[in-house]
């Protein structure tokens, strides 16, 4: 559900410019639950408001609903999972076998086609929570060769109490392979401790959701919303409230490109969607005639 707020115009004639400039929200939303997942946004909700960022999900149980994760296709976009409490184990050819808990990262860009869904395992947890992010890519990459990267908690910069998990902020620049113009911050505020976000320039896109806790933003944002600011440049102060609080911060500048949705893919237009489902449609049959054989694995992580 999905509920529009109108920015609060009742300043008192002795408000401090502060509050005169405050950043409205101009929508909030609890999503709509799918078992363990909670999908708060979507390309044809908020995702076209907010674009380059075009699907949430927010995830939350018992760490065994991993198993029951299936392949998948995926063309045009990247998806980022990022865990906010309990750890899953990864394994991969390129970046070989670790664990990713609270702040831990995959990152992973499908650009002409990908199969994926089980590259992450239940690990030592026996609860799970985190969230899925899904990145509109620009024409150069959106029909490009498949990227993953597995970053560790520790791989990932700190400013403050934030990790830098896409883009840079503050001279502190994330690891992770993402195309510029973004920022997806993990923040943690102990109880009443308060943090100014300032939007990079151009980062007219601002959104961010509650895992844990309560925000006053300056209005409340409880766990499991996600909320999105009116448009424009400028900063957000952020209070945690009667408990320590996680939540994640985007911005970014505008995708400045039509979302052409299929049924996993997200492109700029339609020839190149076409082309996307085309290549998954076919990496899709050779991997059906590949799990027939004998060293088939449906545990496999990625298949292209």
């Amino acid at each position: 559900m999905i509920l529009a707020q109108r920015p609060h115009t009742g300043a008192s004639p002795d408000a401090t410019h502060e509050t005169l400039t405050l950043r409205a929200i101009s929508y909030r939303t609890t999503g709509s639950g799918h078992g363990a997942i909670v999908r708060l946004m979507s390309p044809g909700d908020l995702g076209h408001l907010i674009k380059p960022f075009v699907f949430l999900d927010l995830f939350e149980g018992e760490s065994s609903f991993i198993n029951g994760m299936p392949m998948h296709p995926h063309s045009g976009i990247a998806t980022v999972t990022l865990i906010t409490e309990g750890n899953l184990r990864f394994e991969d050819a390129e970046s070989g076998k670790g664990m990713i808990d609270y702040g831990g990262v995959e990152w992973m860009r499908a650009g002409a086609g990908v199969w994926h869904g089980k590259e992450m395992s239940v690990g030592t947890s026996k609860r799970i929570q985190g969230f899925q992010l899904w990145i509109a890519l620009p024409p150069e990459l959106e029909n490009t060769s498949v990227d993953s990267q597995y970053l560790e908690s520790g791989a990932m910069p700190e400013v403050g109490p934030a990790r830098v998990i896409l883009g840079a902020y503050q001279g502190v620049k994330s690891p992770v392979r993402a195309p510029a113009g973004m920022n997806y911050l993990l923040v943690t505020l102990r109880a009443g401790e308060s943090w100014r976000y300032v939007p990079p320039e151009g980062h007219e896109s601002l959104w961010l959701s509650v895992s844990r806790g309560s925000l006053s933003a300056p209005s409340v944002v409880m766990a499991g919303e996600m909320v999105v600011f009116a448009p424009g440049d400028g900063a957000v102060t952020l209070k945690a409230m009667h408990k320590d609080t996680v939540f994640v911060i985007g911005s970014a500048k505008p995708h400045p490109y039509e979302l052409a949705l299929g049924n996993y893919s997200v492109h700029t237009n339609r020839l190149a969607l076409r082309a996307g489902e085309a290549n998954i449609a076919e990496i899709g049959s050779r991997l059906r005639e590949y799990l027939k054989q004998p060293q088939g694995s449906d545990s496999m992580p990625f298949f292209e």
